[in-house]
């Protein structure tokens, strides 16, 4: 079995938790009998899943509805109304330090990670004008979270002391999945009330986390919202500021990590991937010896395993159109998993520029429908790229659960007007600039994870041992969330797969998968055994 050559250098934390690869089979087809694999979806799951396969040396055939590939990162290019050809995608995402094997996947195509770049700060603003900062906070916890109490002005020290300690335990001492078992019965918004926590403090604290499921709090499970406070805040020393892409998606990523895969075959990568894209998966069929997956033309592909990568609503289809797959048990937790609301991307490319001082990346606090705004040209390049030609500047404004399905076109021009006006108040520059071109972008893909979903969330394995499930709404007993949760569970599949085949998994690295304090622990057991 080989080492992953990268993975040592991923992350600073000390304390952070490596799970070893299984042994076996660096290429399970050395012996000539060389298994094919289908991986639909080629989002994050989706491309570590054929990554993984591929350098067990299956051979992997990627197939994928969309004309691109990243899925909810993706990125393409579309043309103006003036014939200029610019880069869009699906909005802003942040590659933190603790995305161990997202960042794994990505020094596949990029050793150095150099296609990154790390930004100096995030700050977030909120409907009084206080403004958090986490730049130079110290990164160990429970160190982190003391400097950032201080200094805030929104999260007063007193109100750590006013805060309900016993009931708050559980927050600071995560332990996954104990946690899900803890709090997934409650909401988020229920559960920060119940521990007395600051309602100024919770729109910057808090609803910046919930945000990033496209939800908001009343709807989120407060064990997420407690897991993800662990994943970034007091479970992990690597810190809050995170990376950019330095281009859009396709050309940083994806693009580069498709010719890795594409590429002749190598000793580290005995296997070889061939992308479809543009094509959509119509059904699929298991046999005595594998899969016929169909595709909405009736073409086939014989498969002698299977990775579904899709979003919610993708597997939900596709499980439902394929009598034959799984037992009724699994079927209906499928067919249960739920999509977050929906969100509205805008991009602007405007006449002129904002001023030097705005952040490349606001996050906003109770000012609905506004969550944050991304002045692209600041970080990304084909964006400065047309900054600098027309003298003005791109930006992005997000609204995230925006609507609970995709707005009819008056309540979309509500949302718009609305995020136009929050963006000329926080930047009253920007109300003097034309419009030269804009693109508003519905989406309502992203998984649901609601109150009570966690225990019956399907996993990465199904009924079927050569048939794997993965992306950010599978369950994974791993503190992991967003774009690791993808990339985690693609990774697995890939290495649940080879195994069946005699093949070698891969090295994986998480935060502790519970909090760092021993007295906050004994705290938390006490609180769950007296509740």
């Amino acid at each position: 079995m080989t080492r992953d050559p990268v993975l040592a250098e991923l992350g600073r934390d000390p304390r952070r938790e490596r799970h070893p690869a299984r042994v076996g089979r660096a290429d399970v087809g050395s012996d000539g009998q060389r298994p094919t694999a289908v991986v639909v979806g080629a989002g994050i799951a989706g491309l570590a899943a054929a990554t993984g396969l591929a350098e067990r040396g299956f051979r992997v055939e990627v197939i994928e509805r969309e004309n691109y590939l990243g899925g909810r990162v993706g990125g393409w290019t579309e043309r103006l109304d003036d014939g200029t050809v610019v880069g869009m995608n699906r909005g802003f995402h942040a590659f933190f330090a603790q995305y161990y094997n997202l960042r794994k996947l990505l020094c596949r195509s990029d050793p150095g990670l150099t296609r990154l770049s790390r930004l100096g700060d995030y700050p977030l603003i909120d409907d009084k004008g206080h403004r958090d900062s986490f730049r130079n906070l110290p990164r160990t916890p429970p160190w982190n979270a003391f400097a950032f109490a201080l200094r805030s002005p929104t999260f007063r020290f007193r109100d750590l002391v006013r805060m309900d300690a016993r009931a708050a335990a559980p927050l600071a001492a995560v332990s996954v999945p104990e946690i899900y078992r803890q709090l997934d019965h409650l909401d988020a918004e229920t559960f920060l009330h119940r521990i007395n926590f600051p309602d100024a403090a919770r729109h910057l604290a808090f609803e910046v986390f919930s945000r990033s499921f496209f939800v908001a709090p009343h709807r989120m499970s407060a064990a997420e919202l407690a897991a993800m406070f662990h994943i970034y805040f007091l479970g992990s020393s690597e810190g809050l500021v995170f990376d950019v892409a330095q281009d859009n998606f396709d050309i940083s990523l994806w693009t580069p990590l498709a010719e890795y895969l594409t590429a002749p075959a190598t000793s580290e990568r005995p296997g070889r991937v061939e992308f479809h894209t543009g094509v959509r998966i119509a059904a699929i069929e298991p046999g005595a010896l594998g899969f016929r997956v169909i595709d909405d033309t009736g073409a086939t592909v014989e498969a002698d395993a299977v990775v579904l990568a899709t979003d919610v609503a993708g597997l939900r289809a596709i499980v439902a159109d394929s009598p034959a797959l799984g037992d009724d048990e699994w079927r209906t937790r499928v067919a249960e998993l739920g999509s977050a609301p929906t969100f509205a991307v805008h991009r602007l490319w405007l006449d002129r520029p904002l001023h030097a001082d705005r952040p490349s990346f606001l996050g906003t606090g109770n000012l609905d429908p506004l969550d944050n705004i991304s002045i692209l040209d600041r970080y990304e390049r084909t964006a400065a790229e047309w900054a600098d030609r027309h003298g003005g500047s791109v930006v992005e404004l997000h609204a995230y659960a925006a609507a609970d399905q995709t707005p009819v076109p008056a309540a979309g021009a509500w949302v718009r007007s609305r995020l136009l006006a929050r963006l000329h108040d926080l930047y009253p520059e920007s109300d003097q600039a034309r419009i030269v071109a804009e693109k508003m972008l519905w989406r309502a893909d992203c998984p649901r994870f609601a109150p009570g979903d966690f225990a019956r969330r399907p996993g990465i394995r199904t009924p079927d041992p050569r048939l794997m499930l993965a992306g950010d709404g599978i369950r994974v007993d791993l503190p992991v969330a967003l774009m690791e949760r993808a990339a985690t569970t693609g990774w697995l599949a890939a290495d649940l797969l080879a195994g069946q085949w005699g093949g070698a998994g891969h090295d994986l690295q998480t935060v502790p998968s519970r909090g760092r304090s021993g007295l906050l622990r004994t705290l938390a057991t006490r609180e769950r055994r007296s509740a």
